[in-house]
């Protein structure tokens, strides 16, 4: 048995690493780079980020080529932000500029659910979903492709410049440029119809905005993604520094679960012999070598660490080659920590003892604290989700109940009034007709209240009435001319005001603005 025992300890992978990011070595201000090699993980986290990774890139980079009819008078272009004729276009929601309390709602239940999902599991966004976080993944995926996983990578970079390395090198840094530039490519389809500008781009005819973007776009992917990779996160990004506020001690946060892994040694066989404590830590460095952020997850918490989980995976394949249970590094609270911690130090007033954790058949207490998943689901997270579900609610009813018909109007100021020969008083008004769908139709224009007046448009041939028929084009505002007549003996009505109303009587959609009509001599 015992001889089974050191060959399961001796067979595992030491690493001799050191975190080159952590706040411990990292310099009080900025200092050069150290390169960080990170080893590829294999495990359930590392999966999921494959996942969310695909997600991501695949709804960034194919989300401009989906079609979608609005009928002949629209673009079929899913999801198109139109800056020429001031519209976003998302499937079936068409988005005016004064609607922007849309994207206002969006970016209040985006910041909602960052606060739901930071209290509940930390930094998760910054973990698996942050561009950043994406591109550097997708980078390191190239970067291993062509130079290697990580011992052959840094055996690479310390090597002298032979054809071979120069070879390595200018190929990946030749697919990061090819990669950078469909990124920037990407984001201006999103502007414009995407086959026609794919077209326009290359044969150089689109607009000069058009290549400034992307090769704006193109460098920062470049140099963010490949160059500077957690330096953004640590120097730049102000999300770590803000996090704080968001979690309490019942936020999930990948730990370091030391009251079972302390005291750490590499030799648990001599330990045990001589009869020291020793923990289930190896001090293999496995979860180190493939941190991205390159520090060491048993400092404790850091500002520097994205909770990736990677260092779970690497830390669970380890511990079950020695028998041991998964969980040395794991999601876990601050509560259940404390706790934990409390039941390996007798309340902090010795150091941490494995054997105050396990019992006598080496399984754990029934004291010690483990995950329960209704942690998640407490006044804090509900109070975030109930605001988040408030705002799309509210957002969802507003889309659903708004009007496709707007009216404005605003009365002429010079002059106010224009007094006629046989002394009936005229107003003007400027009046724009917002017909929000892409359909031409008939709107239907008149006035209600002072009996007496009549209206005319500006450029129609109807004869002076109560109403008259406009042709609304699609999509598009339809600027009136309206003059309404008071004759002199009805004066007096004036003082009652009007309504103009505008309407679509087929679509049952109608917009009324009460308007003033002036005098002379009116205060």
């Amino acid at each position: 048995m015992q001889q089974n025992t050191t060959t399961i300890y001796n067979s595992i992978e030491r690493h001799e690493a050191e975190p080159v990011n952590s706040a411990k070595v990292r310099k009080p201000l900025y200092e050069k780079r150290k390169k960080i090699f990170p080893k590829r993980a294999e495990g359930r986290f590392r999966q999921f980020k494959w996942l969310v990774m695909l997600i991501t890139l695949g709804i960034y980079y194919l989300t401009p080529w989906i079609r979608w009819d609005r009928g002949p008078h629209a673009p079929d272009q899913a999801v198109l932000i139109d800056l020429a004729g001031r519209r976003f276009y998302f499937f079936f929601i068409e988005i005016w500029p004064q609607e922007f309390f849309f994207v206002a709602g969006l970016l209040v239940m985006a910041g909602f659910g960052l606060f739901l999902v930071t209290s509940a599991v930390g930094r998760a966004w910054c973990g698996y979903a942050c561009p950043q976080t994406v591109w550097v993944d997708l980078f390191l995926v190239v970067e291993r492709a062509i130079e290697g996983d990580r011992n052959a990578r840094m055996k690479l970079d310390a090597g002298p410049w032979t054809l071979a390395k120069v070879w390595k090198r200018v190929s990946k840094h030749a697919v990061w440029l090819v990669i950078a530039v469909a990124t920037g490519g990407a984001w201006i389809f999103y502007f414009a119809d995407a086959p026609t500008l794919l077209v326009n781009f290359a044969t150089l005819k689109a607009p000069p905005v058009a290549y400034i973007t992307v090769a704006i776009l193109t460098a920062t992917t470049y140099i963010f993604g490949g160059l500077m990779r957690e330096q953004v996160c640590t120097y730049m990004c102000p999300w770590p520094r803000i996090q704080a506020a968001m979690l309490d001690e019942s936020s999930l946060v990948v730990t370091y679960n030391d009251w079972r892994g302390e005291p750490r040694t590499r030799h648990a066989k001599k330990a045990i012999a001589a009869g020291e404590s020793v923990g289930d830590c190896v001090d293999c460095n496995a979860c180190v070598v493939v941190c991205p952020m390159g520090i060491d997850i048993r400092d404790g918490q850091q500002l520097e660490c994205i909770t990736c989980a990677l260092c779970i995976d690497a830390c669970d394949n380890v511990m079950d080659k020695i028998g041991k249970e998964r969980g040395l590094i794991a999601y876990a609270t601050l509560s259940d920590y404390s706790a934990n911690m409390a039941l390996a130090t007798a309340g902090g007033t010795v150091p941490v003892d494995p054997k105050r954790v396990r019992g006598a058949d080496g399984a754990f207490d029934g004291k010690i604290r483990h995950f329960d998943w209704r942690i998640i689901f407490r006044p804090r997270t509900l109070l975030y989700f109930g605001v988040w579900s408030l705002a799309g609610l509210a957002l969802l009813f507003a889309l659903l109940s708004r009007d496709r018909l707007d009216l404005n109007v605003i009365h002429d100021r010079n002059p106010q009034f224009v007094v006629e020969s046989d002394g009936s008083v005229r107003n003007g008004y400027a009046v724009k007709l917002l017909n929000m769908i892409p359909e031409p139709r008939v709107i239907t224009v008149s006035i209600e209240g002072m009996p007496g007046a009549t209206m005319k448009i500006a450029g129609h041939d109807s004869a002076d009435g109560r109403s008259v028929d406009v042709p609304a084009d699609p999509d598009k505002v339809t600027a009136l001319r309206v003059f309404v007549t008071l004759p002199k003996d009805r004066l007096a009505e004036a003082a009652e005001g009007f309504q103009i109303i505008a309407e679509d009587r087929q679509g049952h959609e109608r917009d009324v603005y009460s308007a003033n009509f002036n005098t002379p001599g009116a205060k």
